[in-house]
């Protein structure tokens, strides 16, 4: 039955089949596809054909309403389905979007009988001053009295509710305040100030032009009884503005900022406007929260002295781009035509180790409070630094027990190096460049090719790529080569020794870089590493910049490719003392003699270390032989072009540097010191080249 409920319009779709009955002398016009379910639910038995069309021939077809003295047309919509009811549906475009846009097509008005409350207006025949949700029983009863009810049925639908309020909602057409995204050329200026920002990630740009295309004029008023007023007089006939709104606009303002945002609302408009109150209306609309903040630059930024306009950066989540990136570029660009930010960072949302988002109901939410309470705010920085923002960023107990773990790496590793400086004065004790010893000087490059790498990590807002070259560093250049290969030179070379000194000077440089690269990230940490540190410094390392003193100078003797080369048959060369270890054959690695069978290449570079080899694998003998002399006794390795002899040493230990040494007991006076150590206690020390 085409029913219309307070002056909409009837309303089918064009393509479907509909069918005509005659019923007690009454025209009944039901969707084909439809026809029984809607007898049968009225109980109707006695029914007859009385024509047969699709809906297109009704359109335009003027139809007795209901129960008011007028005709309404039938019009037509596509999203009239045949899912349920009878096939036709009231249209009012002043309360529903699909039929908004309907009206829009035949030029009907969107007549809006509903006020703020809920209420029908005083002029709405038959139901004025009674809530919508409450008019249902008065209907029927009206719909009975002019004998045009069919049938009534109670169904229970899916019906809008407010998000916040979880209460049930009603579509209603309402005057507006708009920003006109074409007045002033505003859009186009807007998808140009998108050219000259960065977007990290970069499709953060993409994503941002795809929702300016189509952006349509944007609607900025709310009805609510919170938030920021739109302060304005409207006359209640003619709907202009007062005249002298902009005035007005200043003392309201000065007004809010002296009794807050309530003065608007609280005081009476002849307080306002004076004798005008009796032709305009005050506005009681608010603001669209995302104007609120999407006027920031101009609230924080341009007020504070400290800040700078337009901002470094602006950071949120991927949803920002419809909200407030999108907001605070529009009105930027109104008010200086120019863009509010240099940068826009955009990053995912934290889920659970099972991808889920995290939901109180569920109860899978990690509480950052109480990851700091038990673990420290430094571990849940580093989190956040090694996860990839760019996606959605994965956390749980397991994910954060393994940043505690990497933590106490970086952490040991800043001990470490600061153990070994107790003695060091960096005016006094540093080692030129040139006269630092091979090794130092390829770690002292290969501290200055990583800062550079770190440097551009942290410019391009990479943090998970400065943890994961900060953690690398840490466990395998330093933890797995170099602070084990200087040992020896720290603990069994005199004080001041050229080899002592040089690695306390590539220790020194490496601390004063490490500090500042984590600083960012473990904030605490590297505060407390920097007040140990010697030498001369600001009170903070939030007060530095990063490590300028770096050099890395020319490598002498060997080439960073020659020291790869050397660090890969190092770790072949452990991987045969552990198995060696294992199968009980030695026990540390000093207790081990090592003979190595190496190709034309590898030979030559090992021989530029000659006696010193034994320091870099850290056992007490290692002797080359070209790999022609390797037989079935030698062990292969995963290197190619070197093959292995290991064996117990047969030498006695020496108890001060642990070296197993034929030469231990040939000083009568040190009887348990091998000649080195006694050349580095009593004599005039050890000479080192290399390592």
């Amino acid at each position: 039955m085409l029913v219309n409920i307070i002056g909409g319009h009837g309303g089918v779709s064009p393509g479907f089949k509909a069918t005509s009955y005659l019923i007690d002398n009454k025209l009944l016009i039901v969707a084909s596809a439809l026809v029984e379910s809607v007898m049968a639910r009225a109980q109707v038995e006695d029914f007859q054909v009385n024509a047969t069309c699709v809906g297109s021939q009704l359109e335009n077809l003027e139809l007795t309403h209901p129960f008011y003295a007028k005709t309404v047309p039938v019009v037509l919509g596509d999203h009239v389905t045949t899912e349920a009811g009878t096939g036709a549906v009231h249209t009012a475009p002043g309360h529903g979007l699909d039929d908004y846009i309907v009206g829009q097509r035949y030029g009907l008005a969107s007549y809006n009988p509903v006020d703020a409350r809920g209420v029908f207006l005083p002029d709405t025949e038959l139901l004025a001053g009674e809530h919508v949700s409450k008019v249902n029983e008065k209907i029927i009863e009206i719909l009975k009295q002019h004998n045009n009810l069919l049938h009534v049925e109670k169904i229970t639908h899916s019906y809008p509710h407010c998000w916040r309020h979880k209460t049930p909602i009603i579509f209603r057409a309402t005057p507006q305040w708009f920003i006109n995204m074409q007045q002033a050329n505003l859009l186009n200026k807007a998808k140009t100030e998108v050219e000259k920002v960065q977007w990290v990630p970069k499709w953060g740009k993409a994503r941002i032009e795809s929702m300016l295309n189509d952006r349509p004029d944007w609607c900025i008023s709310r009805q609510r009884t919170w938030g920021v007023p739109i302060p304005l007089f409207v006359h209640t006939q003619t709907h202009e503005l007062h005249p002298n709104t902009q005035d007005l606009l200043e003392n309201i303002a000065t007004q809010v900022e002296k009794q807050g945002i309530d003065a608007w609302f609280d005081l009476d408009s002849r307080e306002w406007i004076g004798d005008d109150a009796d032709d305009y209306e005050k506005v009681t609309d608010t603001l669209d929260v995302w104007f609120d903040s999407g006027v920031t630059h101009a609230c924080v930024l341009e007020k504070n002295p400290n800040l700078t306009l337009p901002a470094d950066l602006y950071l949120e989540g991927s949803d920002q781009h419809r909200g407030w990136f999108q907001s605070s570029l529009l009105t930027s660009v109104a008010m200086r035509e120019q863009a509010p930010y240099k940068t826009v960072l955009t990053h995912g949302f934290t889920v659970d180790a099972q991808g889920r988002k995290m939901s109180k109901s569920l109860g899978n939410v990690v509480a950052p409070q109480k990851v700091m309470k038990a673990l420290g705010a430094d571990i849940l920085r580093l989190w956040v630094a090694a996860a990839d923002y760019r996606a959605e960023m994965t956390v749980s107990d397991e994910i954060l027990t393994r940043m505690s773990d990497a933590y106490r790496r970086i952490r040991n590793t800043a001990r470490f190096l600061l153990a070994n400086l107790h003695d060091f004065d960096p005016e006094k004790n540093s080692v030129p460049h040139d006269d630092l010893l091979a090794l130092d000087q390829f770690m002292l490059s290969q501290t200055v090719k990583l800062q550079q790498s770190i440097q551009t990590a942290y410019d391009h807002f990479e943090f998970h790529l400065v943890y994961q070259q900060v953690h690398n560093f840490c466990v395998n250049d330093l933890g797995g080569f170099y602070l084990d290969i200087i040992k020896d030179r720290q603990y069994t070379m005199q004080t001041n020794s050229v080899g002592r000194r040089s690695a306390q000077t590539v220790i020194f440089h490496i601390a004063e870089s490490l500090v500042r690269w984590v600083a960012p990230i473990l904030s605490f940490t590297a505060e407390e590493i920097w007040q140990h540190l010697p030498g001369e410094r600001t009170d903070s390392i939030f007060l530095t910049t990063y490590y300028d003193a770096l050099s890395s100078g020319i490598e002498q003797s060997i080439t960073a490719e020659e020291w790869r080369k050397i660090i890969t048959a190092k770790i072949a060369v452990n991987k045969a003392l552990e198995s060696a270890r294992n199968a009980g054959s030695i026990g540390s690695s000093l207790a081990a003699d090592v003979v190595l069978f190496c190709d034309d290449e590898l030979l030559t570079i090992l021989q530029k270390i000659a006696d010193e080899l034994r320091f870099v694998l850290i056992t007490s003998t290692a002797t080359l032989q070209p790999i022609q002399s390797a037989d079935q006794t030698t062990l292969a390795t995963d290197m190619p072009g070197l093959q292995l002899l290991v064996s117990a040493s047969a030498a006695v230990k020496c108890e001060r540097c642990w070296h197993h040494c034929a030469d231990l007991g040939m000083d009568s006076e040190h009887p348990t010191l091998c000649l080195r150590c006694v050349s580095n206690i009593d004599g005039d020390g050890e000479i080192r080249k290399i390592v």
